[in-house]
């Protein structure tokens, strides 16, 4: 694959970072945005190389990497992040594909809520959708907890708690707050360092898990939306958010390999799911060319 062409795009409040890595002019398939939130583009290197054939785009979301923030806000909405969304998808020239991840998801199902001509098909993996959770007040007042915890004590105990969160199997339970997670036990530190400006549980996680979607808008949109989960993270917060999208708009929950985040590069070696699921996701996308024949999990 030719080598990524990094942009940047000056946007309402921020300065956007994105890669342009030009497929090998194989496929006549609209370009492949791959995204996650807070996750950034460095988080898809090996994913966006297993599809030398397309254009893939990826991109840092205001805040996180070389995204810069100018409008000096704490937080950033779903709807901040589908506008930038919008601006990269029309800078690169779409309508496009597009492979969703965690809060990405949730940003995603709003952008093909507001402007679905840009996206032909959208697969949403794995969004933490917990509005639509049947215990969505258990859940939200978890979620609650998180930042919370965060803005009071800090990183290392913010993190301990969102850890505790996401890897829990089943329903929430009402008493969540009551058992607080110890974040030397997670490897996170315990002092404060007075920070509070984390991607992820700063200026994301207050905004991305309450969100209400707009199901009427998202049921009738021209986007093909594709609800996706991870075989090996049934049970848990985000799985059960895409079960909830899939319910929500009538359809089956795509099953792919791995977990929520076994395909992303980390830096802690390669993504031992990348392949297998760089492969779900080309199966998945070549059935939107069909007469939308079921896929099966």
């Amino acid at each position: 694959m030719t080598a990524p062409q990094t942009h940047t795009l000056e946007v309402p409040g921020a300065v956007l970072a994105y890669d342009v890595r030009p497929g090998d002019g194989t496929s006549s398939e609209p370009p492949l945005f791959v995204f996650g939130s807070p996750m950034a583009a460095s988080g898809f290197g090996t994913l966006a190389a297993l599809f030398p054939d397309r254009t893939v785009v990826t991109y840092d979301p205001r805040g996180a990497e070389r995204s810069r923030r100018t409008d000096g806000a704490a937080e950033t909405t779903p709807e901040e992040h589908a506008d930038d969304l919008a601006r990269v998808i029309e800078a690169v020239g779409g309508p496009v594909d597009a492979l969703a991840s965690s809060g990405g998801a949730v940003n995603a199902l709003v952008l093909v809520a507001r402007r679905p001509e840009l996206v032909r098909t959208l697969v949403a993996h794995e969004p933490p959708a917990v509005s639509l959770l049947p215990d969505r007040e258990e859940a939200l007042a978890a979620c609650a907890h998180v930042s919370e915890t965060y803005r009071r004590a800090g990183y290392g105990a913010g993190m301990a708690e969102f850890v505790r969160l996401v890897m829990h199997t089943g329903p929430i339970p009402a008493d969540w707050a009551e058992h607080p997670a110890d974040p030397a036990a997670f490897g996170f530190p315990a002092e404060d360092d007075g920070s509070r400006d984390d991607v992820l549980l700063g200026q994301n996680m207050g905004t991305s898990t309450p969100f209400e979607h707009d199901l009427a808008a998202l049921r009738a949109t021209s986007t093909r939306i594709v609800p996706a989960v991870g075989a090996n993270s049934a049970g848990q917060l985000a799985h059960r958010g895409g079960e909830a999208l899939a319910e929500a708009l009538g359809r089956p929950a795509v099953v792919f390999p791995g977990d929520h985040g076994s395909f992303l590069d980390t830096g802690f070696g390669d993504p031992v799911d990348a392949e297998a699921f760089a492969a779900r996701l080309r199966e998945v996308l070549g059935v939107g060319m069909l007469e939308e024949a079921p896929v099966g999990g």
